[in-house]
């Protein structure tokens, strides 16, 4: 078992302690987690960069590697939410430190956070919609340095989408020139199970897109439970592992400096 989507408290959401996750995981069996704490510039209502010190978060964790290194491999990764606007910033901070792992996530919509609310409740679901999938075919098309897509649809987590889903040729184009661009750049596309916590009926991605994903010849899957708090690490992995399988996906991968390697399932 792995979980390549974990946030300690180097993340301005979370306050999980690296020693606390490096616990819980060996507690659960895993071999392998990546700790990917956020780096979004340009990301507060100022437009402040949210962000951990590298340094700091590297001598910490080559710390907490050391510790816990005969019970579990501790991978150094990174998640980036990305903008039109920052593909130089991004690919400069990227470059300047040894990071195993990169998720590439969009996290906001013309500058606008989706998590926070800053989208206005009286702004057409379907026009957000298509925005998001607009801004992640730029951000695919033209940034290159990133290892996996985070949860395509994260969307979904904080607006009724499905109808919109169902019924727009136009949105599921875009999703379906996005997912031949991975496939295409060798990029993985992530499984993610935090919507189940969302009240969702679906792991990140809805099966229809994740489908899609191995019509078009995708095989680059990583997991990760995008846990804040220890209790959810590894989470759900099993139905993830199930629902892949179903659909005839044969790996698993993780990554290690920038590598990846596949894990049967």
């Amino acid at each position: 078992m792995l979980d390549f989507h974990i946030h300690s408290d180097f993340s301005v959401d979370s306050k999980e302690s690296l020693d606390n996750i490096a616990k819980k995981a060996i507690e659960r069996n895993l071999k392998y987690i990546c700790i990917t704490d956020h780096v979004d510039f340009e990301s507060s209502i100022d437009g402040a960069d949210i962000m951990f010190r590298p340094d700091d978060y590297f001598r910490d964790l080559k710390k907490i590697k050391h510790k816990y290194k005969n019970d579990l491999e501790i991978l150094i990764g990174v998640e980036i939410g990305m903008q039109p606007n920052l593909y130089s910033r991004y690919d400069e901070f990227i470059n300047n430190y040894p990071f195993d792992f990169v998720i590439m996530s969009i996290h906001s919509i013309d500058g606008k956070d989706i998590f926070n609310g800053s989208n206005p409740e009286d702004v057409d679901s379907s026009l957000l919609l298509e925005k998001y999938y607009d801004q992640m075919l730029e951000c695919v098309t033209n940034f290159n340095n990133y290892d996996t897509l985070g949860h395509i649809d994260f969307i979904d987590r904080y607006f009724n989408t499905q109808y919109i889903y169902d019924n727009s040729n136009i949105i599921n184009d875009k999703i379906s020139k996005i997912l031949n661009l991975l496939i295409q750049n060798n990029k993985g596309l992530e499984i993610n199970s935090a919507s189940l916590r969302y009240n969702l009926d679906f792991i990140h991605p809805k099966p229809s897109i994740l489908s899609l994903y191995k019509k078009y010849g995708g095989e680059i899957i990583t997991f990760g439970s995008d846990s804040h708090v220890c209790e959810y690490i590894g989470y759900e992995y099993k139905t993830a592992e199930k629902l892949l399988k179903n659909l005839g996906f044969k790996h698993i991968y993780f990554y290690k400096q920038r590598k990846k390697y596949p894990i049967n399932i």
